[in-house]
């Protein structure tokens, strides 16, 4: 995608700001809906003032640093022609796939992003699942004793219809959504700053000190408060991976002024909600509202849910076509869905296929609690390996001293493998399902990768040179021509198309005019 984001309209800048939130925020939006919860393991018990100020405050930082300054401030400016993701990122970190691909920290960089790449599949199965389904379960707040059967049946209707809607594209799906989550965003801000204000204290956890205090007591407990905290950022790699849908400006706009702020603010009200309610764990956003508008929520929460997935799932398909671009998917159809942004597109195979494996999830794990357990692992390894490229992304094309680029990510390097550490300890719970999904995929994109590479260095070696080619036309003058122009598709400038050869061989003629073709991806 080009870069026609940078002076749009008022108007155009406006609605792609709105298609943003809609697109890009729903999945780090709906973290409210579990992420504390899952902080404290919906133990009443583990909540004091003490702890809850402890666990706002790594929050909060985790949300500047993770996402404000590495993603916002760093990662989205390397893209590949408007187009964001970690395949993308890989690019520009190895622009020259002949050369530098070929040196031995390359081809290890290249293996990680490939299986980064991987992740995001798994993680966009189980974002839809457990957005969904956590929104759903808020019925159990309203009527205590529902069959947890209906749950599970409400989720997989919401979860087909969610999937139907794709093929109409980002910009009508956006453009639909987008209103919904500035609602949704309102209200979280507004439901924080009520409980903010009968609970002031709350205000304390923009001190760090407090957070890496909380560490410092419970040792190697908080461990697993941190796979907690890291569900507040889930989602903020589909700020770079959907960057391609909407534009690095109307993204970066809508973080600082619209989504950080009411997000930050809900946690702060449902720390609050806490210290004065600590059985409110059970299901702290809910518990936020008075009764009479917990249905509403609910219905609120559960369209948030239901956009939440669209971030995962456009980011899959930007991440689908950069793959294939790259060789490492087979050619399959691209819709292009808009007629002025290049980067809206969608996969009718991928989308289905992440509908059933969301399904199969749901029916596995039966609960957002479950899943929880298998979120995280991949979108934290998928953040570390983004980290890593950025380091030679900043000093092979910013051309940052390698001091400076070392400053600038050391932070987010080390909070990434802490993460990485605590979600691992979730792998026999439940986190090896995207692990398995990763490998799976991972071989088989390596695999096809090899295998063209093979087959065209055989065809290579087998092909006609264009200029001897050429040259036997020359001399022949026996080949009947006839009117019209061809166009064949080459794969190197140099050699013939096999295609033509074989028109040639079987049709006995050639065309008055020849057009040989060769397309190069600039992702490569």
């Amino acid at each position: 995608m080009s870069h026609n984001h940078a002076s749009p309209t008022n108007a155009k800048f406006g609605l792609l700001c709105l298609t943003a939130l809609g697109i890009v925020f729903g999945d780090i939006g709906t973290s409210p809906l579990y992420a504390m919860r899952e902080c404290f393991e919906g133990n009443p018990h583990h909540i004091n003032p003490g702890s809850v100020l402890g666990v706002l405050s790594l929050i909060i930082w985790t949300i500047v640093i993770m996402i404000s300054v590495q993603y916002v401030g760093l990662v989205m400016k390397a893209d590949k022609q408007g187009e964001g993701g970690i395949l993308s990122l890989l690019s520009v970190a190895f622009p020259d796939r002949k050369g530098m691909w070929r040196a031995p920290v390359a081809k290890v960089m290249v293996g990680l992003a490939v299986f980064g790449a991987a992740l995001l599949y798994g993680d966009a199965m189980i974002t839809p699942a457990i957005s969904v389904i956590s929104a759903v379960e808020g019925l159990t707040v309203v009527a205590p004793n529902l069959d947890p059967r209906i749950i599970v049946a409400i989720t997989l209707v919401i979860l087909v219809l969610m999937f139907s809607l794709q093929q109409l594209g980002t910009a009508r799906v956006g453009a639909a959504f987008g209103p919904i989550m500035l609602v949704w965003f309102a209200t979280l801000a507004v439901m924080g700053v009520f409980w903010v204000v009968r609970a002031p204290q709350v205000l304390a956890a923009f001190n760090p000190w407090l957070g890496v205090k909380f560490l410092l007591h419970h040792g190697h407990e908080s461990v697993v408060v941190l796979t907690g905290v890291f569900l507040t950022i889930t989602g903020g790699e589909a700020l770079y991976g959907d960057m391609g849908h909407v534009g690095r400006r109307p993204i970066s706009l809508s973080w600082f002024t619209v989504v950080k702020p009411a997000l930050i603010l809900n946690y702060l009200g449902q720390g609050a909600l806490l210290i004065q309610n600590p059985a409110g764990i059970e299901n702290p956003l809910q518990f936020m509202m008075p009764s009479w508008g917990r249905m509403p929520l609910l219905i609120l929460a559960t369209c948030a849910a239901v956009i939440a997935s669209q971030a995962l799932i456009s980011g899959v398909f930007s991440l689908t076509m950069q793959a294939v671009q790259l060789g490492y998917l087979p050619r399959i159809r691209i819709s292009h869905t808009s007629s002025s942004e290049r980067g809206q597109i969608y996969i009718s195979r991928v989308n289905w296929l992440l509908m059933f494996g969301c399904m199969g999830l749901v029916l596995g794990f039966q609960s957002s609690k479950g899943l929880a357990a298998a979120y995280g692992i991949a979108v934290s390894m998928t953040m570390a390996v983004t980290s890593i490229l950025l380091f030679f992304a900043a000093t092979r094309a910013w051309k940052w001293s390698p001091l400076k680029a070392g400053a600038a990510i050391i932070v987010q390097v080390v909070m990434n493998l802490v993460f990485v550490y605590a979600n691992s300890l979730k792998i026999f719970h439940g986190g090896f399902v995207p692990i398995i999904v990763a490998v799976i995929l991972y071989t088989m994109m390596t695999t096809w990768k090899a295998g063209r590479r093979y087959l065209s260095h055989k065809l290579q070696e087998q092909a006609l040179p264009l200029k001897q080619f050429l040259e036997s036309i020359e001399r022949g003058k026996t080949v009947h021509r006839v009117p019209g122009t061809a166009v064949f598709l080459a794969g190197s400038t140099g050699l013939t198309p096999i295609s033509l050869l074989h028109n040639l061989k079987h049709n006995k003629v050639l065309h008055e005019r020849i057009i040989f073709l060769t397309i190069e991806s600039e992702l490569h």
